[in-house]
């Protein structure tokens, strides 16, 4: 199982976003307090497209409070990872993997990242430009997340219930 783990988030419109990823994904949300926003509907409606209510996500009070609920292989997302993060194997559907992003400010607790050096990772790009967007970020990750696994439960194809898989084929 995938999860997503969004270290004290800041903008909604960020975290809306990626529960619609999570969504669409069949990935898990789990969000660590301090949040920037409120957990309501204006806050995440229009970023989230009215989904939000669908998504599979949890809400913890610190990093030690999901710690001691979540077990699995952790990985830190973070511009100061020395590993690109296509050298993790991701393939093993079996087990859950945790991708921890940190607040859109500073990022993830550098205590936190010092104690995973060795699981920290980072997306490779010029020099101007120290990270991307944050939900642009995670779709990629749990993206290729996903093909290593072979898109385990998901559609390569337009569901028959909304346009086809023939829609462009039709006049």
């Amino acid at each position: 199982m995938n999860n997503i783990v969004l270290f004290e988030p800041e903008i909604p419109q960020n975290t809306g976003n990626i529960m619609r990823t999570a969504l669409a994904t069949n990935s898990k949300v789990h969000l660590i307090e301090p949040l920037g926003f409120k957990l309501d509907d204006v806050s995440l409606k229009r970023s989230g497209a009215n989904h939000v209510k669908y998504v599979d996500y949890f809400v913890y009070s610190s990093w030690e409070d999901f710690i001691s609920k979540n077990k699995g292989e952790f990985y830190f997302y973070t511009r100061y990872g020395l590993k690109n993060y296509t050298e993790v194997d991701l393939s093993d559907k079996s087990k859950d993997y945790y991708f921890v992003f940190g607040k859109e400010s500073t990022g993830i607790d550098k205590d936190i990242l010092r104690s995973n050096l060795d699981r920290c990772l980072r997306l490779p790009m010029n020099e101007h430009m120290r990270s991307l967007n944050l939900s642009n970020t995670v779709a990629i990750i749990v993206y290729d997340a996903l093909r290593q696994q072979g898109f385990p439960g998901l559609s390569m194809f337009e569901p028959e219930i909304q346009k086809g898989k023939d829609f462009l084929l039709k006049k």
